[in-house]
């Protein structure tokens, strides 16, 4: 982390649910007030006046006032009464930058954005709050429980410039996935139509698409991935992805109309009864135990932009 970071953890208290912890590394004029005010959600926003009068705020362990200026150094303190959210990895971490530019490490189960189960333990909200890019965009997304390298943007002039421009600046996009069974394969490109299907008991799944029953699929589109395989042990295999093209579960739908579904995975898998399960209640050990795995196992490995273009518009 550099000289200028703000670096934020989440805890638990049991008795006012959530607590929010920045530490302030830069030099700035701003009273905390104004530095809550483009760090916390909205709804959070609007409950300050109430939070500083209920004493919810802190700076260094004292009770702070809404017109304190924050000095390098210092630790704010936010406990927001009666929030909850799930428990995630909030390990993430920069891998490279540049002027506009982060490629950053997302560890499994911490989701990109904000879902229904957390509005702060989320990864741009972590990437926020734990550095100066108080605006920083998702180029791209990745699934939940999908691990590794995904792009953003530091602010939102960067976002605007480069998103209409992404296909040109990634070059490629490598995955690892290990997967239930062995192929017999050692490599294969395989192209085919990806779309979700009227009937579908998970709305949410992506099939191959079957020009028998074309009438069937909702919007198919074209999808390409080249498949090699790195490893096999007993009953799995490692395989590297290669994407051509960027469809929803693309990696996912393909390797399980293969025949090999991605361990761990709750709808590709197991003709996706453990999705359908979790839905009604959490799932048990010998659930996951089935699935092989707490989460899916498939990992952004390598996304490779082109220095020539990035330069160009830089």
């Amino acid at each position: 982390m550099t000289t200028h970071e703000v670096v934020l953890s989440a805890t638990h208290d049991p008795a006012d649910s959530f607590c929010l912890v920045f530490w302030v590394f830069s030099e700035s004029s701003q009273n905390i007030l104004e530095f809550l005010s483009v760090r916390l959600a909205r709804r959070d926003v609007d409950q300050l006046p109430q939070a500083f009068e209920h004493g919810c705020i802190c700076v260094d362990g004292l009770v702070a006032y809404p017109n304190q200026i924050l000095i390098c150094g210092q630790k704010v303190t936010v406990r927001l009464r009666g929030h909850q959210e799930a428990d995630v990895d909030s390990h993430w971490q920069v891998l490279w930058q540049n002027d506009e530019l982060l490629k950053v490490y997302k560890p499994a189960l911490l989701p990109v954005s904000r879902t229904t189960r957390n509005l702060y333990q989320t990864l741009i909200s972590l990437v926020r709050r734990e550095t100066p890019f108080v605006n920083a965009q998702l180029l791209h997304r990745l699934d939940t429980e999908t691990s590794g390298v995904i792009l953003l943007a530091k602010d939102s002039a960067a976002d605007k410039k480069w998103k209409k421009h992404l296909e040109q600046l990634i070059v490629r996009k490598v995955y690892h996935a290990w997967v239930t069974g062995l192929p017999e394969w050692n490599q294969i490109t395989f192209e085919c139509e990806l779309s979700e299907k009227q009937g579908s008991e998970i709305r949410s799944q992506m099939y191959v698409v079957d020009p028998q029953e074309r009438e069937r699929y909702l919007k198919p589109k074209v999808s390409k991935t080249a498949f090699r395989v790195l490893q096999r042990q007993t009953g799995r295999a490692l395989i590297e992805c290669e994407l051509f093209t960027g469809r929803k579960h693309q990696i996912r739908a393909q390797l399980a109309h293969l025949g090999y579904p991605i361990i761990g995975d709750k709808i590709y898998s197991h003709d996706g009864r453990f999705y359908l399960k979790r839905l009604e209640q959490a799932l048990t050990d010998d659930d996951f135990g089935t699935l092989g795995a707490q989460h899916h196992m498939l990992e952004s490995k390598v996304i490779e932009l082109n220095t020539e273009f990035n330069r160009e518009l830089l």
